[in-house]
């Protein structure tokens, strides 16, 4: 038994220190026993502001991937990117993704040309918790973030399921397949063999534009998972071998019901495919010194090959990125465990084979390296009473961006016994990747205009210049009894300044512009986020955000283009008592008020094409069922957009779609209306 206790603190302190969420351990820990009976919860006494959904709190919606599992948070903001893709975009704090460092396990991995698709490619159901910290994060992850970072923890095969199998069918003709099978192959070593499957043969167009709501497809997600533990040794590692392969058509109902996608002829109907694949394996050693435990040295390598060709009408994408990724950790004291550091060394490299055709107008061979040495300290204090700090520098040396310092700080004060002050401040630099970022735009015919570009694969890319933004924020976080029951109030307000940015410019029709910031730009977000315990059965939570954020155009200052200023959130959760079969009812209700959002610029269009300066406020409302029956089985029911909002005019100029208005990209709403789903989960331990 004293074996079994210490391997299971040994694993829980190795994850935390070496290849989780790399913050103070303690405090986690505290948190964790502090709010055990919560699937949603904030950090109290960890230096950073960070949110912790465990596996419970995805299991509230249907989250069928990454992109998806944001529904019952406040923090991340999730809507379409466009109106044929059925692709999901996420914002934090203003911003898009791509100035989020989103890693598996603390190894970036949904970046560059990952950017469009990514989150699609890491089902639900593999993940055990996610961690969404706000503002800058620790120097260990690297220079990339800018917003926050988004870490998904995965299951581990020493501790899931040996068998669990996930059924998924929607209104919308979606079906989905995932199993986990888990064995041990010898003492030390434990084997997991994760399996996702989805298809879509058929879409509806429920808005009659002529064009399908969804695109049709299938998807193959197998994910190897060998891990090795030794606690007497200690030593953990993890070898994965991942691999995703996914088809995609979408466009006309013309185009999808043809007889086949390479039959009809080019310019009979608007329409598209895109086919990726990725390949990923990762290797992770962490190894902690049995004798003097708060010495630890963890290990990271990845590959990743990632090729995606895409047809858009008359555009061509085709991408090919192969990438490497090694960050060695090592972790200590200074005197004693109120003093921790870190430091270690980590290497990037990025491969690009892109190519971009507009077979009427321009292409563009954008083939290019980048790649980056970087070293890093890292020192946290604790005084175990009242101040939590963590201080952190990188210095990187990158071809392309040269030479730079990346400095975060942390710092969390108790001012009472239930209120804590966290404020952060620090810095964030990364390589714009524009196509894959901004893929939507092949959704339109708007041509492609890079101000002044001189493209140099050797130097600069286009003469873009390298991003660059300092993150400041401060978050208050209270907990009090409100009648008797638990509450906690959290007001939080961050200020993200660019000092560069590549401007996204969408306010000439019929053009996209790519240039160089000249003059300002900056996004302000503020929440208030309630949390209350209403009984032992019921929680709510409820939040109120606002975003300011602007940018100089070439136009002008102007709000950043289909972000809504105004949203308020509401969650309600129930949980029945479970009964001595150990069956229970689950019931949860999600509301999301989004204010109006501004939209490009349409005055030089045709009368028939111009859209209004911006969108109406909308009213969404999910809601989910499940009923479980035992440990092992359990049904879900659910429904999206119970209001059933469609927005009607997603497509300008639908029935030209080869004219030069044609543009799918003013999303500002659901398009395809109230959606029902059901599922059912079975597991044996």
């Amino acid at each position: 038994m004293k074996t079994k206790i210490y391997l299971l603190n040994f694993l829980l302190f190795l994850s935390l220190l070496s290849f989780g969420q790399s913050d103070d351990e303690t405090n986690l820990d505290e948190v964790t026993l502090s709010y055990n009976k919560k699937s949603s919860k904030v950090s109290f006494l960890n230096s950073k502001n960070i949110t912790i959904l465990s596996s419970d709190e995805l299991l509230k919606a249907a989250c069928c991937n990454l992109s998806e599992s944001f529904e019952t948070t406040p923090s991340i903001d999730v809507n379409f990117s466009d109106a044929i893709s059925g692709t999901k975009q996420i914002k934090m704090l203003g911003l898009s993704s791509p100035n989020i460092l989103i890693s598996i396990e603390n190894i970036p991995s949904v970046r560059g040309a990952l950017q469009s698709h990514g989150l699609n490619y890491i089902p639900g159901t593999w993940i055990e918790s996610i961690q969404i910290t706000k503002g800058a994060g620790s120097v260990v992850n690297g220079f990339e973030s800018i917003t926050g970072q988004i870490n998904a923890e995965l299951r581990k095969p020493i501790n899931d399921d040996k068998l669990f199998v996930n059924l998924y069918a929607s209104e919308m003709e979606r079906y989905e397949l995932n199993t986990h099978y888990n064995t041990k192959l010898s003492n030390n070593w434990d084997y997991g063999l994760y399996f996702h499957a989805n298809t879509k043969n058929s879409s509806d167009d429920r808005n009659d534009d002529g064009f399908r709501d969804t695109p049709t497809g299938d998807q193959i997600n197998i994910y190897n998972r060998f891990q090795y533990t030794n606690a007497i040794k200690g030593l953990v590692s993890f070898i994965d071998f991942n691999f995703v392969n996914d088809k995609r058509v979408f466009g006309q109902n013309g185009y999808i019901d043809g007889p086949s996608i390479f039959e009809l002829p080019f310019s009979s109907y608007w329409g598209g495919f895109t086919n990726s694949t990725n390949f990923k394996g990762n290797f992770k050693l962490g190894y902690v010194n049995p004798n003097i435990p708060y010495q630890s040295l963890g290990f990271q390598f990845s590959y990743t090959n990632f090729s995606q060709g895409s047809d858009f009408g008359f555009n061509i994408h085709d991408v090919d990125q192969k990438s490497i990724y090694a960050n060695l950790v090592y972790n200590s004291i200074i005197g004693d465990t109120r003093h921790k550091i870190k430091t270690g060394f980590s290497f990037s490299y990025d491969k690009y084979d892109e190519f971009v055709d507009n077979l009427r107008i321009q292409n563009f061979d954008l083939d290019r390296k980048e790649y980056s040495y970087g070293g890093y300290f890292e020192y946290s204090y604790d005084d175990l009473d009242k101040i939590n700090l963590s201080a952190g520098i990188r210095y990187d040396d990158h071809n392309i961006i040269g030479g730079f310092l990346t400095p975060r700080l942390h710092l969390n004060y108790l001012i009472f016994s239930k209120t804590s002050l966290k404020i952060s401040a620090g810095k964030g630099t990364r390589m714009a990747n524009i196509f894959s970022e901004n893929q939507k735009l092949f959704y339109s015919s708007r041509v492609i205009s890079i101000v002044n570009s001189n493209f140099d694969s050797g130097n600069n890319y286009f003469d873009l210049k390298p991003e660059s933004a300092w993150n400041y924020g401060a978050s208050l976080i209270n907990s009090f009894r409100l009648f008797d029951n638990n509450a906690q109030l959290i007001l939080d307000y961050y200020f993200t300044d660019f000092e560069n940015q590549v401007i996204v410019d969408w306010e000439t029709p019929s053009k996209i512009s790519f240039y160089n910031l000249e003059g300002k730009s900056f996004a302000k977000s503020f929440q208030a986020q309630l949390s209350y315990e209403l009984t032992s059965n019921i929680n709510i939570l409820s939040a109120y955000k606002i975003s300011e954020v602007k940018t100089d155009y070439r136009s002008g200052r102007l709000d950043k283009p289909l972000t809504p200023k105004n949203r308020f959130f509401f969650n309600l959760s129930y949980e029945s008592n479970r009964k001595s079969n150990g069956s229970l009812w689950k019931y949860d209700f999600t509301y999301n008020w989004l204010g109006k959002q501004r939209f490009p610029s349409t005055v030089n269009n045709p009368d028939e094409y111009r859209m209004g300066k911006f969108s109406p406020e909308i009213n969404l409302i999910n809601t989910q069922l499940t009923k479980v029956f035992s440990k092992s089985f359990e049904t879900y029911l659910g429904v999206e957009n119970l209001t059933n909002y469609k927005q009607m005019n997603p497509i300008i100029a639908n029935d030209d779609p080869f004219g030069e208005y044609f543009d799918s990209t003013f999303v500002y709403g659901p398009i395809f209306g109230r959606m029902y789903y059901l599922g059912l989960r079975y597991r044996i331990n």
